[in-house]
């Protein structure tokens, strides 16, 4: 496929995805929808990537969905926000929105958002449905919705208060206020903090790191670390035994891993 609103790359087993329209600090229209769903799936179909980043050029990550021309809908007496462009998304409860978060949140392999400026709104709520946020020392998040007259959507509402706790999670809503870099660290938006001119170069190396294992292996602990979130423990314990049955099974991967421990070297693990 052919991507306009996006840069699409490969390094060894990790995909990156980065939104590029800097000049619009990567505002989420259509064509970046249309075009990050693509992406996700092609990663997810393609068995050699194991992990994938996404990331903003210039110098914001995502500003939030694209209002531009919303003051002439509003004067035309149209919606603030874009309508539906198809069937589907009139018919679709969630709308577009609900879509996007599911899109990142439900990808089977690690997901990683590098975070090199403002993440906004949307934006924010895309970094929040990553597995893990690496972010630059110019990273900046803001809730913004309450701003525009909103409630959170795209996610946040979900994985706001999970990653920073209720409380934290109350204040960065109600107030809107922008969360620098360092305290972004420091209530756990950001698991990693580096210098900007590495950050992609951190993001990658992670990725690198959680790619060296057998990739059933990682898939599952996804799925297990997903779903025990919101359970209670025994279910919770249940659910981790049937994952833990599809791990021991004898597969090619299973044998490696031990062959790799008794052998005392690095293991080749190539998903069967």
């Amino acid at each position: 496929m052919t991507y306009e609103a996006i840069l699409y790359e490969t390094r060894g087993p990790v995909a990156i995805i980065t939104l590029n329209r800097p000049e619009r600090l990567n505002a989420i229209g259509q064509a970046v929808r249309e075009e990050v769903h693509a992406a996700i799936e092609a990663a997810h179909e393609d068995d050699a990537i194991r992990a994938a980043i996404i990331t903003g050029a210039g110098k914001g990550f995502c500003s939030g969905a694209d209002l531009s021309g919303a003051a002439t809908r509003m004067a035309a007496g149209g919606a603030a926000m874009p309508a539906a462009n198809t069937h589907t998304e009139r018919l679709d409860e969630m709308g577009w929105v609900g879509r996007w978060a599911k899109r990142f949140a439900y990808f089977d392999k690690p997901l990683i958002a590098a975070v090199n400026g403002v993440a906004a709104g949307a934006g924010m709520s895309m970094a929040l449905a990553c597995d893990m946020r690496v972010g630059s020392t110019a990273a900046r998040f803001k809730t913004v919705f309450v701003e525009r007259n909103l409630s959170p959507d795209s996610g946040m509402s979900y994985f706001l208060p999970r990653i920073v706790g209720y409380s934290r999670a109350a204040d960065l809503v109600f107030s809107s206020r922008a969360v620098n870099a360092e305290e972004a660290y420091r209530i756990g938006l950001l698991d990693r903090l580096v210098a900007p001119e590495n950050l992609l170069d951190e993001a990658v190396a992670l990725a690198l790191e959680m790619s060296q294992w057998p990739p059933l292996a990682v898939r599952m602990a996804k799925r297990v670390l997903q779903h025990n979130q919101d359970a209670e423990f025994e279910p919770a314990l249940r659910y981790e035994s049937v994952a833990l049955g599809f791990a021991r099974k004898a597969t090619a991967d299973t044998r490696e891993s031990i062959a790799a421990f008794t052998e005392k070297r690095k293991g080749v693990y190539t998903g069967a």
